[in-house]
């Protein structure tokens, strides 16, 4: 356990599974008291609630809230959550979906709901930590969470790459807008990471998320959760008090040593 996130508040959307789940941990052993904000508390692998586990592993302190993060109400109660703890320091936008599709079979319903997921839970996400830390003249972190598909599109994966697209463009905006706040933002891009929303959204497609990608992976693996976790608390803390308006891709080489990844 580190003290990297010592005396902090972190809000996690998505926070109840998969990378969430994992990222909520990780900012509890770095210090950090947790807001898990969720539209429903039971992690979709199973287990104790991740607010439960943090009270029961870690020193830190945690609380649940319900939070759908197409509403821009449920994303100001989640942070607004985080004043039982002090007040929020570093807000993780994690919350999103996956789609495999084609293009010319994309309904507007489905663009509507990833956009909504992906983009506008972002957005607004964002703009509710950044008031709630202006307000309160509070130094903080904003992690956003978009993909590799987020930096080339991928043509199975049409509206889930422009909403991932559109979070990468809006972290820079972001960081731009809050200088001289002492807000930092910045995005992390996952590669292919071992998820049962993963799994449950690329099977309804049949695909088999493990077979389809982890040949593709340079070192030789699938992500974990824990390693996106990892460089998110890297991105709250102040050993990065100098990144901003970045983006960490964390993809085992993906990207950097194969290009367009996604459709191979």
């Amino acid at each position: 356990m580190s003290d990297l996130l010592a005396d902090r508040t972190t809000v996690v959307t998505g926070g109840a599974s998969g990378i969430g789940r994992a990222i909520a941990t990780g900012c509890a052993e770095a210090g950090a008291d947790v807001v898990v904000a969720d539209v429903s508390e039971e992690p979709r692998e199973g287990g104790t609630p991740t607010h439960e586990k943090i009270r029961a592993e870690t020193d830190a302190d945690a609380d649940y809230v319900a939070c759908d993060v197409t509403s821009a109400a449920d994303l100001r109660e989640a942070v607004a959550a985080a004043e039982a703890f002090g007040g929020v320091d570093v807000m993780v936008n994690n919350a999103g979906i996956v789609r495999l599709e084609s293009f010319l079979e994309v309904s507007e319903d489905d663009y509507e709901t990833v956009m909504g997921v992906n983009a506008k839970g972002v957005f607004f996400g964002a703009q509710a930590a950044a008031r709630a830390m202006v307000e309160d003249e509070r130094e903080g972190a904003i992690v956003n969470m978009s993909s590799i598909a987020g930096l080339e599109g991928a043509g199975d994966y049409v509206t889930y790459s422009g909403s991932k697209g559109a979070v990468r463009l809006m972290t820079y905006a972001q960081a731009d807008a809050l200088a001289g706040t002492g807000i930092r933002v910045n995005a992390v891009h996952p590669g292919p990471v071992s998820t049962e929303l993963m799994r449950e959204d690329l099977s309804a497609g049949g695909t088999d998320a493990e077979d389809a990608f982890e040949a593709g992976v340079p070192v030789g693996r699938m992500g974990r959760p824990e390693d996106i976790a990892n460089a998110t608390v890297f991105l709250a803390s102040d050993m990065a008090s100098f990144v901003n308006g970045a983006s960490l891709v964390v993809d085992g080489g993906m990207y950097s040593t194969r290009g367009t990844v996604l459709t191979d």
